[in-house]
Formats: structure tokens, sequence, C-alpha cells
């Protein structure tokens, strides 16, 4: 593949891998302090708890781990897509 495909391809990954980590940057902060700002509000039964007291003790951890778990994934679909190589 010729330079000018190769630039094309590192912009695209960049892009992308940039726009990726800002969407879970977002959904972090919410799970984190957007749940505990309005935990008094959020006063509902969640599987037989206080939604605010289970996103504390599972619900934000059960996130975390799907959002790392969906940026491992996308990565290396977008790794794959755009023939990114390790510099071994």
């Amino acid at each position: 593949m010729n330079d000018a495909g190769g630039a094309a391809d590192r912009r695209r990954h960049w892009q992308t891998s940039k726009r990726l980590t800002a969407v879970l940057l977002v959904l972090w902060f919410c799970a984190t302090f957007v749940v505990a700002y309005f935990a008094r509000a959020l006063s509902f039964d969640f599987f037989g708890w206080p939604f605010s007291f289970w996103m504390a003790a599972q619900g934000s951890l059960w996130i975390y781990l799907a959002l790392v778990g969906w940026h491992t994934w996308r990565m290396r679909r977008l790794d794959a897509e755009c023939h990114a190589q390790g510099e071994d």
C-alpha cells in the first residue's frame, strides 16, 4: 500500500479512536457522577434495592466492565479495518 493510503488509514483510525474514547468517557461520567448526583431522585426499586444503592454497590462496576469490554472489542475491529500493526 502506498503512503497516502497508509496516512488515510492512520487518520481514520485516530479519529475513530478519539470519538470512541469520548463516547466512553461520557458514559463513564454518567455512571459515576450523574447517578450519584441524582441519587435521591432515583428512588425506585431495582432488583429489590433502591436504584442509587444498587448502582453504588454493583451497577457501576458492571457498567465499567462493559465499557472496557466494548472498547477492547471495538478497537480490535478498528485495528483490523485500518490494518494497524503493532510496533514490535
